[in-house]
């Protein structure tokens, strides 16, 4: 079975996998190296803030966690 995972490489080469993985034996691996940083893990989640934001930002959306809201005093 072939298998994706994210992995950080520092400066020295030194290749270190974000999540545990077990196998029954020795495997080969390629690595590709990304130009974005790591910084950028998170591109995606801000990329779709606005497109999110039009749907949770309704007053549907308000109404049914409106339950989660501390009560106003």
């Amino acid at each position: 079975m072939i298998q994706t995972l994210e992995a950080l490489i520092d400066e020295n080469g030194s290749v270190r996998l974000l999540e545990l993985v077990q196998l029954s034996s020795p495997r080969r691996a390629l690595v590709t190296i990304l130009e974005a940083p790591t910084e950028a893990r998170h591109e995606t989640a801000l990329l779709s803030e606005a497109s999110l934001g039009a749907d949770w930002n309704r007053a549907e959306e308000d109404e049914a966690w409106s339950h989660h809201q501390p009560a106003a005093s």
